[in-house]
């Protein structure tokens, strides 16, 4: 399918990538388990739905780094983008919502004395939108991205970087720790807006671009060159075989870009204006309650007001 059959197991699955996923998903279940008598303070329970909130982060993560999509990635834009909606958009607060409160707590304590702590600013909300989403649209310039996809320690150090940025920009939408006063309102609001704009520019160059911007979706040298670090074997091996990336594409280069991107721009904004909604109808609850309950604290108060006694009844006709 898509071409993956001409590909080995080890070059579709990522066998090592599956067995570090695998042994962190060990590590959350001994930590949430048996671990937490030590380490956790308190009501150590996790719910079902936690632990599912984790799993399906990992499995998302898996797929869009080691898993099919991963390859894919390297042969069609749209699944790169897929890719990069999956990392980034939804495996983040998938993982931080999988893990509990406690955790959370230990992991702040631990880095509010570290060095780590003078690097507080950027989990800032503005700060952390600005950078997460500066980061991914300067990545996507076509000199950059061509450069990040032929250089294999930049491009890791690079997913490592944006995967941290993205957390740090989630933090302040999911608030891991409920005891902690984070951004709420019309501000909260105001903040999932303001990463929906700053990703506008980078998905309006990928979409109305005349013509195919990246080098390693349409140029078969660039491309077997990326494909490299992937698949095993000379990378010319590939360019004999099947003469470039063209022919596992369904899609003409520039209309896989134009997909691509309209693909994480929809993803982006589905996310998004769900969370708006979401937070909108909680703001408008929490407004109304304490209406509620300032009519209800004064209706109680009135009686015994002096300067506003109560109004004498009515006599009959």
């Amino acid at each position: 399918m898509l071409g993956l059959e001409y590909f080995t197991f080890t070059a579709v699955w990522s066998p090592v990538f599956l067995a570090l996923m695998l042994m962190v998903t060990g590590g959350y279940f001994v930590l949430i388990g048996p671990g937490s008598d030590r380490w956790a303070k308190g009501d150590s329970h996790v719910s079902v739905g936690r632990k599912l909130l984790f799993v399906t982060g990992i499995v998302l993560l898996y797929l869009a780094q080691g898993g099919p999509v991963e390859l894919l990635g390297h042969m069609m834009f749209s699944f790169h983008m897929l890719s990069m909606a999956l990392s980034y958009l939804l495996a983040p607060p998938l993982l931080m919502l999988g893990l509990p409160p406690w955790v959370w707590r230990r992991v702040t304590t631990y880095l509010a004395g570290s060095p780590l702590s003078k690097l507080k600013v950027f989990a800032r909300p503005v700060v952390a939108a600005v950078v997460f989403n500066g980061l991914f649209s300067f990545y996507h310039l076509p000199v950059v991205h061509d450069y990040v996809m032929l250089h294999f320690g930049i491009h890791r150090l690079y997913y490592i970087v944006l995967f941290v940025a993205a957390v740090l920009m989630w933090w302040t939408l999911v608030n891991p720790l409920p005891e902690r006063a984070g951004v709420q309102g019309l501000k909260k609001m105001g903040f999932i807006f303001l990463n929906m704009v700053l990703l506008t520019p980078a998905c309006g160059l990928i979409i109305f671009a005349d013509e195919p911007l990246y080098a390693t979706y349409s140029d078969p040298a660039v491309w077997a060159r990326a494909m490299g670090y992937c698949v095993a074997g000379d990378p010319a091996m590939l360019l004999r075989q099947f003469g470039g990336p063209e022919s596992f594409g369904y899609l003409q280069p520039d209309i896989d870009q134009q997909v691509g991107g309209i693909l994480m721009k929809f993803i982006q904004e589905f996310i998004f204006a769900s969370m708006l909604a979401y937070v909108f109808f909680q703001w408008y609850k929490q407004e109304n309650r304490e209406n509620d309950e300032e009519e209800e604290r004064l209706g109680m108060a009135r009686p015994n007001d002096p300067l506003n006694p109560p109004l004498p009844p009515q006599a009959g006709p």
